[in-house]
């Protein structure tokens, strides 16, 4: 009835590859370091308040807060929303995202993702379709400055003024 057993990369050793509960692909981490698998929320969970984690991942379903994944990658699935600053060494956001995203390597917001807040991150990318309203900061020092202050459990810095003074508002069609 149900398979328990698991190779590595949390697939089901029945059909490798493939989500055990939903029968979709299974998710793949953004880097290679830990245990090779993504925590994942589900449409149906929301959450509301401070969001923290040692591993990398995917949410489908509504968080409202803060999430802070400092040495991890988080994803904003296609039916993930997110209501929130998030702080993570990558994002990716396929859903809807509204607040400041600070990625310690890269951001990437992709064709079906509609985000409106500010980026602040050495690498962004925007795919040709996306929905942005905000301002990108790409100072290496700026990231930096604000990544390096939320490891002492101290609140969120906020984005460096010149960030905040430049606001742009562009939206990629």
């Amino acid at each position: 009835m149900f398979e328990r057993g698991r190779k590595e990369g949390g697939e089901s050793a029945q059909n490798p590859g493939e989500n055990r509960s939903t029968g979709a692909p299974a998710a793949r981490p953004a880097h290679a370091g830990g245990s090779g698998e993504m925590a994942v929320i589900g449409r149906s969970i929301r959450i509301d308040g401070d969001l923290q984690g040692e591993e990398d991942l995917r949410i489908e379903g509504r968080v409202t807060g803060t999430v802070k994944l400092i040495n991890n990658s988080l994803t904003i699935g296609k039916e993930g929303e997110i209501h929130a600053d998030v702080y993570a060494k990558a994002i990716t956001v396929d859903g809807v995202m509204e607040g400041d995203l600070f990625g310690a390597e890269q951001v990437a917001i992709r064709r079906n993702a509609r985000v409106k807040g500010n980026i602040t991150a050495p690498r962004v990318s925007l795919e040709d379709g996306a929905h942005f309203k905000g301002s990108i900061e790409m100072d290496a020092e700026a990231v930096e400055a604000t990544l390096g202050k939320q490891g002492g459990g101290r609140k969120p810095a906020a984005v460096a003024p010149t960030a905040a003074a430049g606001k742009k508002e562009e939206s990629v069609a």
